[in-house]
């Protein structure tokens, strides 16, 4: 596994999101399969792993602090998300009051003094706008509680809003062969303010593993069912705001650039981490094959440059068009 720094940490290139750890949204885990996907992870070079304190209610949270506290693994950097709880749920989630308390329920949940990350979790672009947001945050990084701050966002808007603020750690984006803007609407200004890009849902929801056929179907528990037209949060964090059945041909058709002995998974996730000015991305996993093949992207060659010009000409010509909500 091959890594690269966070602000001067070294993390893995290839991470672990753990949204499915959770349960829920993903279909149902037990805490079983959740240690031992955690540990297959780690034991293959995994060191960073993202979590939110409303994956599962808190379960995501609670099982990454089990497994860390039963196997002790040395090393691991885990950031974790506030601000989209039910208590008190809407705009009085960003007082600090509430920052604080859902601050120290991570911290509980995980089991540490301090979190290595913690990032606002797409919250409204008129709060990010308004700054007080990040003055609780820097609060929170005075009292220790915190060692760093970062957003997790969904349009490029909202990325350069941030990017603004002073002592932003870290940004979360959505990028992939399917949402290609953060190329030429954010990586250079990241890379020269040194702000780590973690991202999110590289494989566009499972999308891009190109296993899906228009037939497959999805628990109705499961935001691939109940969210694919954005009905509960932003579209965009479904199949990356594709339609599903747009999805699944579009993903088909690119298995026709898929080098010989690569999976499209692979290409996929190799073709994020030929950008430098990503520091990590997070794949998610429900069976311990899926930890193996996403690991095993950090040892592939990267991609040639022709190849690289032909994904970009497909995006634009094929996807760009397609694509809902913010972006």
């Amino acid at each position: 596994m091959q890594t690269r720094l966070f602000q001067g940490v070294p993390v893995s290139e290839v991470g672990l999101g753990c949204w499915q750890l959770g349960g829920g949204d993903w279909g149902a885990m037990d805490n079983t399969s959740a240690c031992a996907i955690l540990r297959a992870a780690y034991e293959r070079g995994v060191t960073f792993f993202d979590t939110a304190d409303v994956y599962g209610g808190g379960v995501s949270e609670q099982r990454i602090g089990a497994w860390r506290a039963q196997d002790r693994p040395e090393g691991v950097f885990v950031a974790t998300k506030l601000g989209r709880r039910g208590d008190p749920g809407g705009l009085e989630n960003f007082s600090y009051a509430a920052m604080r308390q859902h601050t120290t329920d991570s911290l509980s949940r995980l089991g540490v003094e301090r979190l290595d990350l913690t990032q606002l979790h797409c919250i409204p672009t008129d709060v990010l706008r308004q700054g007080e947001v990040f003055v609780h945050l820097r609060e929170l990084r005075r009292e220790g509680l915190i060692a760093r701050f970062g957003v997790s966002v969904e349009s490029m808007e909202e990325a350069q809003l941030c990017l603004e603020q002073d002592g932003l750690a870290s940004l979360q984006i959505i990028f992939n062969l399917f949402r290609q803007k953060p190329i030429t609407a954010l990586f250079e200004e990241a890379k020269a303010k040194n702000t780590a890009l973690i991202v999110r849902l590289p494989l566009a929801s499972g999308l891009l593993a190109g296993k899906y056929t228009v037939q497959t179907q999805f628990a109705a528990s499961d935001h691939r069912t109940y969210n694919r037209d954005g009905g509960a949060f932003n579209v965009g964090e479904t199949f990356a705001g594709l339609p599903f059945e747009r999805g699944v041909a579009l993903a088909d058709a690119l298995k026709s650039f898929v080098p010989e002995g690569w999976t499209l998974a692979q290409l996929a996730q190799r073709w994020i981490l030929d950008f430098d000015a990503v520091t990590t991305l997070i794949p998610g996993a429900t069976r311990l094959g899926q930890v193996e093949s996403n690991v095993s992207v950090s040892d592939l060659p990267r991609l040639p440059e022709s190849l690289h010009q032909q994904l970009s000409t497909f995006y634009s010509e094929h996807v760009a068009s397609h694509i809902r909500g913010p972006y």
